[in-house]
């Protein structure tokens, strides 16, 4: 239902009618400047490790082969996801009341459908990219070529674009009534939907259709290579080789958990039962402390990595005091 209440405005002054209120976290109200400084240095951690594993693989020859170069596109959607959501919270902790037009509010929910939607595809990818490597080492090199990476990169950015681009367009064309107040830190599907009178279940069976073609879909294919993945590591004959060949595999799935844990339980019922404030918090999980754990676990399970960073911080110093050394080094 609308909310049958005027959200709280900062400055004295109120936002067009028009516009929308982020009202994230309006039920802690004396929570919200420490939540925003708990919240800014976790964005930019999250910024500077998707940075650094974004420009390793560029600046380490060792870290060229295709689980990296899927592992920045990664990078990349997250640190779009997180630059087009987190500023928007803090600003919303920092300043309550700020409007939001219309415009924007429909850019900021398209930038997340298509974000959410390129990781999905992506961790696909990824999973593939491991099935290949272990249950088909041999032709590894013939079938992830550099050309079939880029083509899958490219599909995995673009794929989620056309269908979030219809769904924003179909809910701003419902009309609107009562307060715009948004209960959530961004718009979403789902406090925007509580905003619209009028009938909607057309809507929300095609999101739910939506849901399970982007989300589930790539989950069950993900489920299917490690499989697969799985019952090549049981015939292994060596103990060594077994666990070699799952360390690779632990990373992603470590993150592929994280992910559909969380996306999930949002996206799978536009208008579930449970209250927006808990919603928030989930929501905080993929939007904040996902995209801050993933670069930490990539680098701290991954010797490759952890090997780029030793190798990245030797040449660092070396340079400090020598450049002519730096390049004999390389």
């Amino acid at each position: 239902q609308p909310l049958a209440w005027e959200p709280p405005y900062a400055g004295g002054s109120s936002p067009r009618k028009d516009f929308f209120v982020l009202l994230g976290f309006a039920h802690v109200p004396a929570l919200r400047p420490p939540l925003a400084a708990l919240f800014l240095p976790a964005f930019l951690l999250a910024l500077l490790g998707d940075a650094l594993i974004v420009l390793l693989p560029a600046l380490d020859a060792g870290l060229r082969a295709p689980m990296y170069f899927f592992l920045r596109q990664l990078a990349l959607v997250e640190m779009c996801f997180s630059l087009d959501v987190v500023p928007r919270l803090l600003g919303t902790l920092l300043r309550p009341g700020r409007g939001v037009s219309p415009a924007g509010c429909a850019l900021q929910l398209l930038l997340v459908l298509s974000c959410v939607s390129s990781e999905c595809f992506l961790l696909t990818a990824m999973a593939w990219d491991r099935y290949v490597a272990i249950c088909r080492p041999l032709r590894y090199g013939a079938i992830v070529s550099p050309r079939l990476c880029h083509r899958l990169a490219a599909a995995c950015w673009l794929a989620g674009a056309p269908v979030a681009l219809v769904f924003t367009v179909w809910l701003f064309r419902f009309p609107f009534c009562g307060p715009r107040g948004i209960r959530h830190f961004f718009c979403d599907i789902a406090p925007l939907l509580s905003l619209v009178c009028a009938d909607t279940r057309v809507f929300e069976d095609n999101v739910l259709v939506a849901t399970v073609l982007v989300i589930m879909v790539p989950f069950c294919l993900i489920a299917t290579s490690y499989a697969q993945i799985l019952a090549t590591v049981l015939r292994m004959p060596s103990a060594r080789g077994r666990r070699k060949a799952l360390s690779t595999c632990a990373s992603h799935l470590i993150v592929v958990v994280l992910f559909y844990g969380t996306t999930g339980v949002i996206h799978l019922r536009p208008k579930a039962s449970y209250s927006p404030e808990s919603k928030q918090v989930v929501s905080l999980s993929y939007t904040l402390v996902t995209p801050m754990l993933n670069p930490l676990i990539y680098s701290l399970r991954n010797k490759e990595v952890k090997a780029a960073l030793r190798r990245g911080k030797f040449l660092f110093l070396i340079v400090e005091h020598d450049p002519y050394l730096c390049l004999k080094a390389r």
